[in-house]
């Protein structure tokens, strides 16, 4: 029987087939999901900061892109999944308020653009993302296919 386990803001999770993972309410956060194809191992990872270098309390690694997607791989590698048959999607990133045009203050972007960089830097290839805009999303994630599912208010709900 299939069982939905949630992970947290600034957490992380691995499982297998046939458990689903899950995160609520990704605004300017970033969802990394990566799927083995042949085991069926899964993991999510709940980033809230691209980077943990010049942060004070940088304790958490799931926080960051640079820390928390290796630990994530690390984790699923322990389950018995091979870097070689990862890949990943992405959700969320979006730029929750309108404060300013600026760069630096788009969190959103530089999360995704920081997840991007990391899995690049694995050779973790991207097949599917739904990532910027203003909106929030939560989203399933399902081992036995490794299908994400996203659902927002206002603009439903898709699989990518």
């Amino acid at each position: 029987m299939m069982e939905i386990i949630k992970v947290g803001m600034a957490d992380l999770n691995v499982t297998s087939y046939p458990n689903a993972l899950t995160t609520l309410g990704l605004g300017s956060c970033v969802g990394v999901c990566i799927y083995d194809t042949k085991t069926k191992i899964i993991g999510m990872i709940h980033i809230m900061l691209p980077y943990s270098w010049g942060v004070k309390n940088n304790t958490n690694p799931a926080k960051f892109a640079d820390t928390g997607i290796p630990l994530l791989i690390e984790k699923m590698e322990e389950l018995g999944a091979a870097k070689k048959n990862m890949v990943a999607k992405l959700a969320g990133g979006a730029q929750m308020f309108e404060v300013t045009r600026s760069e630096f203050m788009n969190i959103g972007k530089r999360n995704v653009d920081a997840a991007k960089k990391v899995l690049q830097d694995f050779d973790i290839s991207i097949v599917a993302e739904d990532t910027g805009g203003n909106y929030g999303r939560t989203i399933i994630f399902y081992s036995e296919d490794g299908r994400l599912e996203i659902k927002t208010i206002g603009k439903g709900t898709k699989t990518i």
